[in-house]
């Protein structure tokens, strides 16, 4: 990591207005302030808060830049810029600066995200941050079980606000730090706390700080549109300061050169190392390009993305000998359909020693019925597949669970079923019957939390070759239909919703090798021993 730079000379921003003034007292006061403030994070903690050039910069234009009237040019900040920048830093001390040394009395300053953890983590470091300065801890009471800040002298504060925009009315906001737009789930609580929630203070701040998104209908990227327009003169808005640090949709997203146009803190938070690393394996992974993408590189990309390399899961073709498995410790992934669809169960054989692989042996149900009507609509070789014996039919026009029933507990008998992990949703008798067979049962989530590790973890075990699925033409038909969605975090999950065809065997054998990998020598899973796999 290198030294931190200063600002050598300060230069106020294009979008000055031409009766605005700069007021070097007023900006030198608010770096003075931040630069009172101290780091909170791994080897930064307990530094002062230097502001690196790209942020000094902002704190400059918004806090010296004044009207006629004397009172700020600027009341709505928009900072897009890709992670591990110092975003949460800058934006609590933003907010402390609001809070304490604006002057403002009975200034209500609130931090707002998608929801109440999210708009926490920056409140966190702002609790950090005071806790390491005697002489704001002197005169701030923390509150924390409403999470909010009380500057005493001047009878501000500072508090965290969730995404229930209806109980925001009536706010008498002096400042909004607003965290991750991108990921507000819709406009309410945007416009409740912008549209006239500041019309009775004299110099509201609205400071919003994000990431690029992914939702193109989203008012983050509403937002992003007129900053653009703004740096680019096709628009004109002198309350407004418009900060994006990112690269061109067509720019060359693997070229170090380009990395440093959207990374202004390059190797001073951030290592260029870490994005070495982490362009290799998006190199690799088409989902893992579109997060780098994004998160990295601060491109507004989409949100679902064809997940399988499907070179890299042909190539893990190896065979699978039924009998060779018998006796052997497996775990069940079980997605039922709609009685009318498919049905998927899929059983993981994990590795025996540092040579073997995970197998997989997948079955699929489908109504008898409905067979010839399915190939003429889907297209889809549903007959094939039965006459070759991978795809199995149940009497009627709907699938018979019973049947299904019948054939996992034949298969208890002839493999050791440790576990068989289920979706929720429908699967309440059936489960129930399992359990009477004596089956172990597992629920299993089908959001972010439960699925982003095992599915991360199927990636990367398929570009190790180190998967084993003999080829069965059904489960990877179904593996090239996933699509994937992603979450701020990076957290991915298959998609039913935007996957082109059906995708439920990719789904049950993403829930049997979580089982199988949390139950890997029977004391210790290997998310434990190593964690999460983040590719």
């Amino acid at each position: 990591m290198g030294k931190i730079r200063k600002l050598e000379k300060y230069e106020p921003t294009k979008f000055m207005d031409e009766k605005s003034k700069y007021n070097k007292k007023l900006a030198d006061g608010a770096v003075c302030f931040i630069n009172c403030l101290k780091h909170t994070k791994g080897e930064w903690y307990g530094q002062p808060f230097d502001l690196i050039d790209w942020q000094e910069q902002i704190v400059r234009d918004i806090f010296g830049i004044l009207k006629p009237n004397g009172y700020r040019q600027f009341n709505t900040a928009y900072v897009e810029i890709p992670k591990k920048q110092g975003k949460s830093e800058l934006a609590a001390a933003i907010a402390l600066l609001l809070t304490c040394g604006d002057f403002e009395h009975g200034g209500e300053i609130y931090g707002c995200a998608s929801d109440r953890q999210q708009a926490s983590i920056v409140f966190d470091v702002a609790v950090d941050m005071v806790e390491q300065c005697s002489a704001l801890k002197s005169r701030i009471k923390p509150i924390l079980s409403q999470k909010r800040l009380v500057y005493k002298p001047l009878h501000s504060f500072y508090q965290v606000l969730s995404a229930e925009a209806y109980t925001k009315h009536g706010l008498n906001v002096h400042g909004v730090v607003f965290d991750e737009l991108h990921a507000q789930p819709n406009r309410n609580l945007y416009d409740v706390m912008l549209h006239g929630s500041g019309d009775a203070r004299k110099q509201p701040l609205f400071f919003l700080i994000t990431t690029a998104g992914t939702d193109r209908n989203s008012v983050c990227w509403e937002v992003h549109q007129k900053a653009d327009d703004l740096l680019k003169g096709r628009k004109r808005d002198p309350t407004f300061y418009p900060v994006i640090y990112g690269i061109p949709d067509d720019a060359d997203w693997t070229d170090e050169q380009v990395w440093k146009q959207a990374n202004p803190s390059i190797g001073i938070t951030v290592d260029i190392e870490k994005i070495r690393n982490a362009c290799e394996n998006a190199k690799q992974n088409t989902a893992e390009e579109n997060l780098f993408r994004q998160l990295r590189l601060n491109q507004w990309v989409k949100q679902s993305v064809r997940w399988m390399p499907m070179e890299k899961w042909d190539a893990c073709d190896f065979k699978v000998d039924e009998e060779s498995l018998k006796g052997r410790v497996c775990y069940g992934g079980l997605d039922l359909s709609s009685t009318t669809d498919i049905t998927a169960f899929v059983l993981v054989f994990p590795p025996e020693d540092d040579n073997d692989k995970y197998i997989i042996l997948p079955y699929f149900w489908i109504p008898e019925d409905n067979l010839d009507l399915r190939v003429r609509r889907d297209h889809v070789p549903y007959d094939i597949w039965q006459k070759q014996g991978f795809l199995k039919t149940t009497e009627g026009n709907v699938v018979h669970y019973g049947f299904i029933e019948n054939f996992i507990e034949e298969l208890g008998t002839k493999y050791n079923i440790k576990e068989i992990a289920f979706d929720r949703w429908g699967a309440v008798q059936m489960v129930q019957n399992l359990e009477g067979m004596g089956f172990t049962v597992v629920p299993f989530g089908q959001g972010f939390k439960d699925m982003s590790p095992p599915s991360k973890e199927l990636m990367k075990l398929t570009l190790e070759g180190k998967i084993a699925h003999g080829g069965h033409p059904v489960l990877r038909w179904m593996m090239d239909n996933i699509y994937v969605r992603t979450d701020p975090a990076g957290n991915i999950k298959p998609d039913k919703e935007k996957s082109t065809e059906k995708i439920d065997g990719a789904v049950a054998t993403v829930m049997a090798l979580d089982r199988a990998i949390r139950n890997q020598n029977s004391t210790e899973s290997v998310y434990n021993e190593r964690g999460l796999i983040i590719i």
